[in-house]
């Protein structure tokens, strides 16, 4: 809006600058915002019933129960919380809520942005605020550096997002936890429920397969939540909320679904069958569990493989079983290689034919 008092002029009064006569009126024009903000709500208070009623007919929407959840890594765990989503639309549904979230300041040279979240129950007068300081940067997953934002994108990207993670906590503040609580199981019940008449076994079969696009296995599914077949519709439910934070960056699929060791095991006896079919004469590095017997490299590769095999079990995918098949096994000598498929032939008989 022209003629509108930015941030900057506002730390400027602050610091003791005059401020011009358009920031004067600007800050005459939001003090009556305010003010007649409060006599609003005042006069017309929440029918408590009424907003309550029309949370529960939002939560039971698919789409506000889909977005209203997010997990996220700490340590060896996962949180999970409710989004921003939620939270408006609880604000929306409540009324009589005022809430913002501004940049003060933002410092180019020091690579930060100032930031101020503020929700108010406005017939309360309660108010949660709380301001940070926002690093231009980008974290990175493990412990590599993070990568400093110089596009003005980026640093609007990260400042929104950082904004919204604290104006979501704001607004939970002044929000009755009881309410926070109703809306939460309103929620999951939606996504129990669902609006899916399809039968179960599809539904599982279609989030599997959607998972697997994202590099995560059947069998790391299983290895956390059991066997597929014995899940329900709420283990549907939160797999969903996993697969919307695994695309949405909040966590890694690993953090949330582990490697297996003997999936990793699996992973690296492929990698090492892989140098000896590229450059068969060439030494290979050995690997933990490989024998030493005879000088051929490929010796130890055909040892790594067959030891591999020999700890698979029913909970390992086929298609890793097979990934050592094939090219892999003919860059090897005639014996080893036969070894090799003896070493198949008796762990296939273990798991039984593929599906």
């Amino acid at each position: 809006m022209a003629g509108a008092v930015t941030p900057a002029e506002i730390l400027n009064q602050r610091a003791g600058v005059p401020a011009s006569q358009a920031t004067r009126v600007e800050q005459s024009r939001a003090i009556a915002e305010v003010q007649a903000a409060f006599a609003v709500a005042q006069a017309r208070p929440r029918d408590a019933a009424r907003a309550l009623a029309q949370i529960l007919e939002s939560c039971r929407m698919k789409t506000v129960a889909e977005s209203a959840f997010f997990k996220f890594p700490r340590g060896t765990s996962s949180i999970t919380g409710e989004t921003i989503h939620l939270a408006v639309e609880m604000a929306r549904c409540w009324g009589n809520i005022s809430y913002s979230v501004v940049e003060l300041e933002r410092n180019d040279e020091r690579g930060i942005s100032e930031m101020l979240a503020t929700a108010t129950d406005l017939e309360t007068n309660t108010t949660s605020r709380t301001s940070f300081i926002v690093p231009h940067k980008r974290d990175k997953e493990g412990n590599k550096p993070a990568t400093p934002l110089i596009s003005m994108r980026d640093i609007y990207e990260n400042n929104a997002n950082m904004g919204a993670r604290r104006l979501r906590e704001c607004i939970f503040r002044v929000l009755p936890t009881w309410l926070i609580e109703e809306a939460k199981a309103a929620c999951y019940k939606t996504l129990e429920n669902g609006s899916d008449d399809r039968p179960l076994p599809v539904q599982f079969a279609e989030a599997i397969a959607a998972f697997e696009q994202l590099g995560v296995s059947q069998a790391r599914i299983e290895a956390k939540l059991g066997p597929i077949t014995s899940l329900t519709l709420l283990d549907l439910a939160g797999l969903k909320i996993s697969y919307r934070s695994i695309t949405r960056k909040e966590i890694s699929a690993d953090d949330e679904f582990p490697r297996a060791s003997l999936e990793d095991t699996t992973d690296a006896a492929r990698r090492v069958a892989e140098q000896v079919k590229q450059a068969p004469a060439a030494d290979v590095s050995p690997v933990a569990g490989a024998s030493d017997a005879g000088e051929d490299p490929r010796r130890r590769v055909a040892d790594q493989i067959i030891a591999t095999v020999g700890k698979l079990t029913s909970s390992v995918d086929i298609s890793n079983l097979r990934g050592l098949r094939g090219e892999d096994i003919a860059a090897l000598p005639d014996e080893m290689a036969a070894e090799v498929e003896e070493a198949f032939r008796k762990a296939l008989g273990k798991i039984g034919p593929a599906k």
